[in-house]
């Protein structure tokens, strides 16, 4: 009887207040013992979270990595790019994609798109969000074809072609396996699509084709000068400390555009988030579990942006022979300004925009660092670029990954003795005596990797 004359004043209670909730957090909960006193005795309150979750370490490991192994990447196969122009292969097997030069025009138009899309998504969510899912899907598994193509080119098995054909793409015969790789990616990113919103295991496949999607974006777009960073960077600094604080003084709700956006609106039918984040579930024991699985989120903007700096300083590093200080430098000023975000996140208990902790890191540790090496003007405008760069020896590996070397590289011509220029030659130039010489060390080209069948 007690426990029902209880349960009655609440109700009461909760019913004088017109309050109907399903949850109260604990600040709810304390607000009704002051108000009620002791006497209510059946309450329903969220128990409080710990500020920082161990997720974050993951996401961390991530978003460091994406940027380092991306930055390397692209800078290595800038290298190499420079440095083999001059040859035109127009082969079947032409893996190399140009890459696109980010110019201060592209620069405009690029936030101008961002800020329409924005404002568009959160007016129009519940239609948009699924042609971000589609791009998504196809962007997506694009990026996990670059990111693998050179692990599977070492593969010693399904070297062989395709019949003569007359299909758009298909008529250059490509490789057997490049073409299950092709399916293979394809297949993933149509599994995700399929089962996005399973939450038990859904978030790793969209964070694998993020991660891929982010290494293949950081290799193709190019900032040719740290004045172009800088440019990118501080628009999109603005860009982001806006839609995520000043906007909630603009919306009726009070929410930030970018938050609500990025979260999923709260009054959504379709229930959809938007893919282009990394997200990790919270890995705290929370009773709160068992009604939603929280998720936290970091979005590819905050690894795109400062990560075509990490290139840019990766190149020139290579060019400037300065064992990739700016490199590792830039790196580094990531992970502590990714940290820095953290912090204020746990303080502040509300999203934040990275890029206003990520931006100051990285372009004051770049910039110090060339001023300090006496490099500003250089590393400025991007003088030190020549125009034909001496070629490392790593670069040509590291370009487009691990690769074994092949005969016809392996092989080097050697420079002929004072005894050799004497022998007689044969109608083509080379001595038939020399059996290192190019005409009997030059293996068939059918049957080197890459060649036309």
């Amino acid at each position: 009887m007690a426990a029902a004359a209880a349960l009655a004043r609440l109700a009461a209670a909760f019913l004088l207040l017109m309050v109907q909730v399903a949850l109260l957090s604990h600040k709810d909960v304390l607000d009704v013992f002051k108000t009620f006193g002791r006497a209510v005795r059946v309450a329903l309150y969220a128990p409080s979270e710990p500020l920082l979750d161990y997720n974050m370490v993951i996401i961390f490991i991530m978003a460091v990595g994406t940027v380092a192994l991306g930055g390397y990447w692209a800078g290595s196969r800038d290298v190499k790019r420079r440095y083999m122009k001059h040859k035109r292969d127009d082969g079947p097997d032409k893996q190399e994609d140009e890459a696109v030069d980010v110019t201060p025009v592209m620069t405009c138009v690029f936030v101008v798109m961002c800020c329409s899309m924005l404002v568009l998504l959160y007016f129009f969510y519940d239609h948009l969000v699924y042609v971000i899912i589609g791009i998504f899907c196809l962007a997506s598994s694009t990026g996990l074809y670059s990111c693998l193509s050179p692990l599977v080119q070492r593969l010693p098995f399904g070297k062989c072609r395709i019949w003569d054909n007359s299909l758009p793409y298909f008529h250059k015969r490509p490789q057997v396996r490049m073409l299950l790789l092709a399916l293979f990616c394809v297949a993933v990113s149509v599994v995700w699509g399929v089962f996005r919103n399973e939450d038990q295991w859904a978030w790793v496949l969209q964070d694998a084709l993020g991660i891929a999607f982010c290494l293949y974006t950081l290799k193709t777009i190019r900032l040719p000068t740290f004045k172009a960073c800088t440019l990118l960077l501080l628009v999109l600094f603005v860009y982001d400390v806006f839609f995520v604080f000043i906007t909630p003084f603009l919306t009726k709700s009070g929410n930030s555009i970018m938050v609500e956006v990025a979260t999923g609106p709260t009054n959504s039918a379709t229930r959809e988030k938007l893919p282009m984040v990394l997200k990790v579930p919270r890995l705290n024991a929370s009773p709160l579990a068992l009604c939603d699985r929280p998720f936290s989120l970091l979005g590819f903007g905050d690894i795109l942006v400062p990560g075509l700096l990490v290139a840019y300083c990766h190149r020139f590093d290579v060019q400037v022979q300065s064992s990739r200080v700016y490199f590792v430098a830039c790196t580094v000023a990531y992970g502590i300004g990714l940290l820095v975000t953290f912090m204020a996140l746990a303080l502040m208990q509300r999203g934040q925009p990275a890029l206003l902790y990520l931006v100051p890191c990285t372009l004051i540790t770049s910039g110090g660092l060339a001023l300090w090496r006496r490099e500003l003007g250089m590393f400025w405008t991007g003088s030190g670029f020549a125009k034909d760069p001496p070629q490392p020896s790593w670069a040509l590996a590291s370009a487009e990954g691990p690769q074994p070397l092949r005969d016809a590289e392996a092989t080097q011509p050697q420079q002929p003795q004072p005894s050799e220029l004497a022998e007689p030659e044969d109608a083509a130039g080379v001595s038939p005596q020399d059996p290192t010489s190019p005409a009997h060390c030059a293996p068939d080209p059918a049957g080197l990797p890459g060649a036309s069948a």
